[in-house]
This record gives C-alpha cells, sequence and structure tokens, in this order.
C-alpha cells in the first residue's frame, strides 16, 4: 500500500523543489519505507513528475521501489494497492518477451499495459490506483480498482494535471486554489461523505471506482471500464450445492489475500463478515491467525462478547481496545487525514483498531462488503415490507403514519428505526429508502439553511444521486437495484474510505475478500430472495457457514459498528459542540441559521430529540473548514509528519 502524486505541465513548467518535498511529506503515512521522485523535462513538450511514498508489502527488496520503468525507461508508474493475480500474470507476459527485474505486482502492472494497453484492467484482480506516464505516446493514464477501494484525486486546468492519493498532497501547491465547494457540502449532509466525482474543493475531482482517465495534450477522457449486472441469475440444484459454491469462491478469495512478505493478521468485529473470513483463514493459515477487535462500556454498542466467541472457536492470537468518550480527541487529526469532511462516526473505533493491528502486523483482512453483497442491513427487511404496503389503501398509509408519533423521539435504535419506517408510509418506496439513507433531508435543510444558501443549491437535489444509480441498476427486481445502488454509492464513497484511510493513517494495508471482483461477479448472480428471506437477512451465506459460527452470532440482530456519539453530545461532547457549532466562525459561513443549530443541540441535550447524526455531520464539516479552508494560507501545517 502506498501513496502516489504527480504532476502533468504541457508548457514544460517545473515545480518547485519545495512542493514536490511537501506532496512527498502529505503522503509519508501512507508509505514510511522509501520515498522517490520522477521527473524529465522534454523538449518542445511537457514536465512530469511522479511521485510514490512506499509501504513494502510484496518484494521488499529496493529494486521494487518505485517511480519504476520498463527496460528502455519509456513507461513509468506509480501504483497503490495490490495485485492479487500477479503471479498468474507474470509468466503470461514473460511469454510474450518481457523480462522482470523485481517479484513485484507493479512490475506486472506496467508490462501488463505494455502489452495490453488500457485493456490491461481487465486482467488485475485486486486493489489499485495507479498513475503511468507513457513518454512514446506522451499519454498520462490513470486508473481506479473496480469497487474504489484505493483513491486517485485530480486538479485540471487548461494546461496541466496534478494528481494524488490524498487532496492534501495537491493543495500543497499554493498555485492550485482552496475554496469550498458549496455543491458538495450540500451532498456531505444529505450522505455524511462527498459523493465521487465531486469533492469538497473547487476544482478537485475524484477519479471514480471503475474508471480511467487519459490525459494527452490537455485533454481529458474518463471511461469507465467494469460494472456489475444483477440481470442474469444463476441456477443451482439445491440450496446445499450453492452454499458449497460460495465457501469455495469466497476461499479462494480469502487465498489469494494471505500473499504478503510481511505479517498478516484480521480485524475481528463480532459481525458474521469478519468472523467468516477469520474462519476461512483460520482454515488456510498453519499458525494461529493474530484479530484484533473495538469494544465500547456502552453495552449497546459493544461486540467484544461476539468476537471472542471467534477468538476462542478457532484460537487465534486477539487483541482488544475499549474506546471511550476521550476518544474524540482524536478528532482535528481524523478530520485532517480524511482530507473532505466525512462523518461516519465509525471512523473512530476504525482508526483505533488499525492503530493496535499496527503494532503487530502490516497487513489486515476484513469483512467489508459482505452487506452489500449478501444484504445484510435491516433497512432491506425495511424495504420488502415498504414494497408489501405500497398497495394499500391511502387511508391506511396515513393512519400508519399517524402511528409513527406514538415511538418517543431520542430513544434508543429500535424505536428510531420504527419512526423512521411508519413516518414515510406515504411516499414510494424508493422516495422512503432515499430518507433512510439521508442525514439530512431536504425538509431539515429547508429549516437549517440560510436564504443565500437556499439561492445558492436551488434546483439541486441531492436526492438525484441514488436515483441515478438506482435507475442504472436496470433491475426488474426492486432488491437488486438497491444492492446495486448500496454497491456503487454507500460502499465505495463511505465504507471502503473510511478503511482506507485509517489503516493508512497508522501504515497499514486493509484486504477485502469480499469485493474480490470475481466473488462479486458471482454473487450478483443469487436470486435476492435467497439473500433477504423473510425477516432474515444473509440468508444464504449465514446457511453457507453455519458449521463455522456459533449459533448466537448467527441469529442476533445486526449490530453495526456504532459509536455511541447520542450519549457522548450530552456529556463529554457537550461543551465542545456549543462551542464550535455557535461560534461566530461558523455563522459567519452564511450557511445555516444560528437559531436552528441552537434548537437542534438544545434538543438533543434535553432528550427530547435525537439529532446525533446531524450534530456530528455539523461538527465535522466546521473542524474541516477550519483545518482546510480558514488555514489555506499556511503551507507547512501536518501531524505527525517525518523530521
Amino acid at each position: 500500500m502506498c501513496g502516489i502524486y504527480g504532476v502533468v505541465d504541457l508548457d514544460g513548467r517545473y515545480v518547485r523543489a519545495e512542493i514536490l518535498q511537501r506532496m512527498n511529506n502529505l503522503l509519508w503515512h501512507r508509505g514510511p519505507d522509501h520515498g522517490a521522485v520522477y521527473e524529465k523535462k522534454f523538449d518542445g513538450g511537457p514536465y512530469v513528475s511522479l511521485g510514490h511514498r512506499r509501504l513494502s508489502i510484496i518484494d521488499l527488496s529496493d529494486s521494487a521501489n518505485q517511480p519504476m520503468c520498463n527496460e528502455n525507461q519509456s513507461l513509468w508508474i506509480v501504483f497503490n494497492g495490490e495485485i492479487y493475480n500477479f503471479l498468474e500474470l507474470r509468466p503470461i507476459l514473460e511469454a510474450k518477451g518481457h523480462s522482470f527485474r523485481s517479484y513485484s505486482d507493479t512490475e506486472v502492472v506496467l508490462h501488463a499495459y505494455e502489452e495490453w494497453g488500457v485493456d490491461s484492467l481487465e486482467h488485475f484482480r485486486g486493489m489499485f490506483a495507479f498513475a503511468i506516464w507513457d513518454e512514446n505516446k506522451k499519454i498520462a493514464f490513470l486508473a481506479r480498482d473496480r469497487i474504489g477501494k484505493k483513491p486517485l484525486f485530480y486538479y485540471l486546468d487548461e494546461r496541466r494535471l496534478v494528481f494524488s492519493s490524498e487532496i492534501k498532497a495537491i493543495i500543497a501547491d499554493d498555485t492550485i486554489p482552496r475554496e469550498a465547494d458549496y455543491r458538495a457540502i450540500h451532498y456531505y449532509l444529505t450522505y455524511q461523505y462527498v459523493p465521487s466525482p465531486m469533492t469538497a474543493f473547487k476544482g478537485i475531482k475524484g477519479i471514480p471506482p471503475a474508471h480511467y482517465l487519459l490525459w494527452k495534450d490537455g485533454d481529458v477522457t474518463l471511461v469507465r471500464y467494469w460494472d456489475l449486472s444483477y440481470s442474469e441469475k444463476g441456477k443451482w440444484t439445491s440450496e446445499e450445492s450453492l452454499c458449497e459454491e460460495i465457501r469455495t469462491r469466497l476461499r479462494e478469495a480469502v487465498k489469494l489475500r494471505l500473499i504478503a512478505d510481511v505479517p498478516l493478521g484480521a480485524f475481528l468485529s463480532g459481525g458474521i463478515d469478519s468472523s467468516i473470513v477469520v474462519a476461512m483463514m483460520s482454515e488456510l493459515s498453519s499458525r494461529p491467525v493474530k484479530t484484533f477487535s473495538i469494544g465500547f462500556e456502552e453495552k449497546e454498542y459493544d461486540e467484544i462478547p461476539y468476537a471472542r466467541l471467534i477468538a476462542n472457536r478457532y484460537h487465534t492470537e486477539h487483541y482488544e481496545f475499549i474506546v471511550k468518550p476521550e476518544a474524540v480527541d482524536i478528532l482535528p487529526r481524523l478530520v485532517w487525514y480524511y482530507n473532505q469532511p466525512f462523518a461516519d462516526s465509525s471512523a473512530i473505533p476504525t482508526y483505533h483498531v488499525s492503530n493496535i493491528t499496527r503494532n503487530y502486523v502490516k497487513v489486515a483482512l476484513n469483512g467489508d462488503g459482505g452487506d452489500e453483497t449478501f444484504g445484510g442491513y435491516p433497512r432491506y427487511i425495511g424495504a420488502r415490507y415498504a414494497i408489501m404496503l405500497e398497495n394499500l389503501p391511502g387511508y391506511f398509509k396515513h393512519l400508519l403514519k399517524r402511528i409513527s408519533s406514538i415511538f418517543p423521539e431520542g430513544r434508543g435504535r429500535t424505536f428510531r428505526y420504527l419512526r423512521s419506517f411508519f413516518k414515510t408510509t406515504e411516499l414510494p418506496v424508493f422516495e422512503r429508502y432515499c430518507l433512510w439513507m439521508s442525514h439530512f433531508d431536504n425538509k431539515t435543510k429547508e429549516w437549517m439553511y440560510t436564504d443565500t444558501f437556499m439561492d445558492f443549491i436551488a434546483g439541486i437535489d441531492s436526492y438525484d444521486y441514488l436515483k441515478k444509480w438506482f435507475e442504472k441498476s436496470k433491475s426488474k427486481d426492486f432488491m437488486d437495484a438497491i444492492l446495486y445502488t448500496d454497491m456503487m454509492t454507500y460502499l465505495p464513497e463511505d465504507l471502503l474510505v473510511k478503511v482506507d484511510v485509517a489503516t493508512m493513517m497508522n501504515s497499514i494495508e486493509g484486504r477485502s475478500p469480499f469485493l474480490d471482483n470475481k466473488f462479486m461477479e458471482f454473487a450478483v448472480t443469487i436470486p435476492s430472495d435467497l439473500k433477504i428471506k423473510g425477516r432474515t437477512t444473509k440468508y444464504i451465506l449465514k446457511k453457507a457457514f453455519k458449521d463455522y459460527l456459533p449459533e448466537e452470532l448467527l441469529s442476533r440482530p445486526k449490530q453495526g459498528f456504532g459509536v455511541p456519539i447520542d450519549k457522548w453530545f450530552r456529556t463529554e461532547l457537550k461543551e465542545m459542540a456549543y462551542d464550535i457549532l455557535l461560534s461566530r466562525r461558523m455563522t459567519e459561513r452564511g450557511i445555516f441559521r444560528e437559531d436552528a443549530v441552537k434548537t437542534m443541540l438544545d434538543e438533543h441535550i434535553s432528550g427530547t430529540r435525537n439529532w446525533h447524526y446531524q450534530l456530528w455531520n455539523l461538527l465535522i464539516l466546521e473542524l474541516w473548514y477550519r483545518e482546510f479552508i480558514d488555514r489555506k494560507n499556511e503551507k507547512n501545517y501536518s501531524y505527525n509528519l517525518p523530521s
């Protein structure tokens, strides 16, 4: 795992040495093992620089350092990620005449491009973000993996392209404007993340998952090279035969992710997916698997007892950490590392589990993607019931909506789910789903936004983001369309961002067997009624692994990787929230009405209404503003950079 950055300038203007050094330093956490830059100025042509920070995982020798070139130095690459099938691709390329100087997967990517061009992407099985400079064609080729595990951002004007694994390295160039994009903020408040290709910075974009970018002579082409199709369904002679195929395919995905020249372990949350991964790792490993878990003092959020069930069953070398309210002291640092406003509060425990893991291993497998692939969220059951209620008479739907008022505000997760379900009964099913996925709905935004900001976002419906993907699925099965939408939105833009940043800021690598592209392409052929059956989520996955997991774990409701911020806002976070959210600085930004923010704070603190998601969004946004926008004239701000 690594950090990459680079500049292509059509006018041949050199990047100042101090800027390149600053970009390098800002990515140090992504690759503390080695760093270097390739620079070249072509006669009458562009200036090119490619920079790399290396976290050594495969082939620890210097021959695998980057930037890396081919034999005649006509191609240069900086690469972030892992190609799990590189050992299969290497002899194919050698048979075609390519010679290798290292045993790294990076060199396989380089020669694959040399052999197949952009079609090389079809051959890679892994997670990646890379940039290749083709000196003969004067082309920059940037690409990102199919599901978006590895990030890649870019700034583009008429004469130059600047790119990096992190936005902070791009804005290290003080000639690039650093301004907030209000449209992106509008979307962030809805989803708790900024959907790509937007970023929170004007003029800076993210390459979306499964896309590549070609730059030539200042012109850019962005192409999608892969997608999932839920239209073709498989046929199995029995559920048992399907279960066997699931086990076989997932075992292969896990086995591929055990290839490394450094110690490996696993994040063990206590949920179904990470427990399955640990079970399969134990089956494939000759020594005890190292497992790492996070818990809370609040029992409603603590999954450590379930993680211990798996740790004990498979005799893992198990490590635990309890997250306490003072863990929010890490908040400003998290905001800095995430680069953009990012309000998934489980970033806190994900950081802490990564932080303890770094002391023992350099690679950690996880269960990411299991819920989106096999239908693991309670909202999927809600969507099923919503479909059943779709054709009820209007008066009955109205009655159900009125019933929602009997569930008290601010009282536990179950009451919140019930209120949310019954309150939206009169809406079409997909509109209800959009509301369930929202932190700030449109009605709340209208109440909170200033008149000036309302004028600015007039005509911009942030729900269009989900609707676009829902319609793109072209699935006749509503549940398949929902699964596809989550796979293309919530998973890559929230969950995978969270894990990538939390692991990288601790200089470790996360690997996700459920997100193997071959496994995902197989899983979408399973009918949705085998994933969500009655009130059972992940039905077929649980059946496939019923002999691997204890009954207590299989039968428990999904808990999620939540954080008790609702309680923290009433205790340790209370003073901080009032000080920051009602500060003059926040008010003068002109986005939110101060009286509305105060009402939210007062109602949450008193317990009359639960606003913890919304307050967390606002808190993270204001901290981001202070870190990245208010300090835009500071050049050398940083956290934990090398001396």
